[in-house]
């Protein structure tokens, strides 16, 4: 591809690795167009925030196909990951270290399996804490890392599919199909609850938006390459 397909728009496929933000992956990309192609500037924003922990698909765009971003957004998502039963923790995964401990000896496979039909559908879901939505001005995480607490509206999210695909306990190993604002992390402390335990999410992989697949996607390091030879 040469410099004005990059400004008229793309859709690039990234593989966002673990501890990156999606900032940091955006940052990146920008810069390498940038630099081959000897730009002062050109538009390159993400369709939707992975957090640091979590790796997968990260859908970016460029130039032009920014305007689509929002259109990006609103698709269905797929997730697979790792729920920790019988703990959890301030941000509901690994961000944080594990402020409480629950029994698990009364947990059953039934039982497990049972509780991913109470989420099935429209819900209405509590987003963590630790997350980037702004109330007031300001982002949630930063009122959580003062240690500073605060109200959260609940909002309605949509879980078409939640299936367990393997249990190894403590680690129980899901796959989500949900609609856009569905916080997994929520999903994990609720689920904990649901099994009167507790849970927090210990390993998460984004694997579709939409008809976009992670399977198709480059690593940051494989798209520089495929950038420089271009």
């Amino acid at each position: 591809m040469n410099k004005e397909d990059y400004l008229n728009g793309q859709v690039l496929l990234i593989d966002k690795p673990l501890e990156w933000t999606s900032f940091q992956a955006v940052n990146k990309i920008r810069w390498h167009i940038k630099q081959k192609f000897g730009l002062k500037k050109i538009k390159v924003g993400h369709a939707g925030t992975l957090d640091p922990l979590a790796t997968g698909l990260l859908i970016i765009c460029t130039g032009k196909e920014t305007k689509n971003i929002a259109t990006y957004q609103g698709l269905i998502k797929e997730y697979t990951g790792t729920f920790t039963i019988g703990a959890t923790t301030p941000s509901y995964d690994l961000e944080t270290a594990i402020n409480e401990r629950f029994a698990t000896d009364h947990i059953t496979g039934e039982l497990l399996t049972k509780a991913t039909q109470k989420f099935i559908g429209e819900i209405d879901q509590k987003p963590p804490i630790f997350s980037a939505i702004k109330k007031d001005g300001k982002r949630l995480y930063e009122l959580a890392r003062k240690g500073e607490t605060t109200e959260i509206a609940t909002r309605k999210v949509s879980i078409s599919e939640f299936e367990l695909t393997k249990t190894t306990m403590p680690e129980i190993d899901f796959r989500v199909v949900c609609s856009k604002g569905t916080y997994i992390r929520s999903l994990a402390y609720d689920y904990g609850l649901s099994v009167n335990s507790g849970a927090h999410l210990s390993r998460l992989r984004r694997t579709k938006i939409g008809e976009f697949s992670v399977d198709n996607s480059l690593s940051i390091e494989d798209f520089i390459k495929k950038l420089e030879l271009d």
